[in-house]
């Protein structure tokens, strides 16, 4: 009887063992040095935005209120609702429903029509407050910019659509579709939010149906994507809004799913590439192959956030993506200021089939195009 109670002794004492050196295998990111604890730095940028006025596409017109809520707010303010969730801060979730909630009163000649992608996006940010509070006036005017964003065309509207936007949108695709880099944020971000506020598939299947779609025409055997078919330069940010996007798709996106493995290989093929162009400073530059480009923290923060949530997902191997990861966070929080402003954020960029376009774009402070990801790599370190 002895060495039967022995026996299960010693299957319990390694069975824990096992279990505990899991655990610490997947504490992932730990003993980050001071300065970057993503709970301290997630505050600071957050409280950084609550006292930032609406921006005009991520900077700050002073004297001037801006006509509609534009992008970079919006994703500034949902890396804001998650860090608030993640940290349990209720007083800040508080303060930031309340915010949301002028949208639906005061500030409601501020919300934008969902025409396009850069405005249907504005529908992610009364979707997130749903999810958090169960209004349906949040949900109401946040389905309203995804349904919009794949509604059938009158014939009117439908006459309008340039010819090659016609036939895309014949093919099952959404009339915003461009092939620019940066919808694939825009339009992913939109419906997988539709698709966690009411888990009906559709929502998620327009968003990978269109991930497929950008991938196929965008992506090239490197693994990195054109800014347009007709703009083949590896624009920093452009390339971060696909990555970006492919990683918040891929959290929601059942394994199940007929589109997931194209989506999936598509996004470890841009992993290996970003992986082989990051800089010995841990970022990347404003055109991510191009050595003389300068260091741009939009576009590395988007792809330190793609490879943190890939690392704690498993979708990439720890020993070689975690070390690349916290070496980018750690760069990236070198270029906060003391007032919670990122520094080297390339301004708004347009596509254009020019070499040296890129290279002399402005390079902003404090921008939410930088603020926004930023607050991104936070709630996934903390997640």
């Amino acid at each position: 009887m002895n060495k039967y109670f022995l026996l299960i002794i010693l299957i319990g004492f390694f069975g824990v063992q096992s279990k505990s050196q899991s655990l610490h295998k997947n504490n992932f990111f730990a003993n980050l040095p001071i300065e970057a604890d993503p709970k301290v730095v997630g505050k600071r940028v957050v409280e950084r935005f609550m006292q930032t006025p609406h921006t005009f596409y991520g900077a700050v017109r002073p004297n001037q209120t801006p006509p509609i809520i534009t992008y970079p707010d919006v994703c500034t303010w949902y890396g804001a609702f998650q860090f608030a969730k993640l940290t349990n801060d209720t007083g800040l979730s508080r303060r930031l429903i309340d915010k949301t909630a002028l949208l639906l009163t005061t500030e409601s000649n501020l919300v934008p029509q969902p025409n396009n992608v850069d405005d249907a996006v504005f529908g992610v940010l009364p979707l997130t407050a749903f999810l958090q509070t169960n209004d349906s006036a949040f949900y109401q005017l946040g389905i309203k910019s995804a349904d919009a964003q794949f509604k059938t065309l009158s014939v009117a509207e439908y006459q309008k659509l340039p010819l090659q936007v016609r036939n895309w949108y014949k093919e099952g695709l959404s009339w915003h579709t461009r092939f620019w880099m940066d919808d694939m944020y825009m339009i992913t971000s939109l419906q997988v939010q539709a698709f966690r506020a009411t888990n009906k598939v559709e929502y998620i299947n327009r968003a990978a149906r269109e991930m497929v779609a950008y991938i196929d025409t965008l992506q090239n055997e490197d693994g990195l994507f054109y800014h347009a078919p007709d703009v083949p330069y590896y624009w920093g940010r452009g390339d971060g809004w696909l990555a970006a996007g492919m990683a918040e798709l891929l959290q929601s996106l059942p394994e199940t799913n007929l589109y997931r493995p194209k989506i999936m290989n598509g996004y470890l093929k841009m992993m290996a590439a970003l992986l082989k162009n990051q800089s010995s400073s841990g970022m990347w530059r404003q055109l991510i192959t191009d050595p003389e480009a300068w260091p741009e923290t939009s576009g590395s923060a988007m792809f330190t956030f793609a490879f943190i949530t890939g690392v704690k997902n498993g979708w990439l191997p720890a020993s070689i993506y975690e070390p690349a990861a916290k070496k980018a966070w750690i760069a990236l929080v070198g270029y906060l200021d003391e007032n919670a402003n990122l520094k080297e954020i390339c301004e708004g960029t347009n596509k254009k089939n020019d070499h040296q376009y890129y290279l002399n774009r402005k390079r902003n402070k404090g921008d939410l195009h930088g603020q926004a990801p930023l607050l991104w790599c936070v709630d996934a370190l903390i997640k």
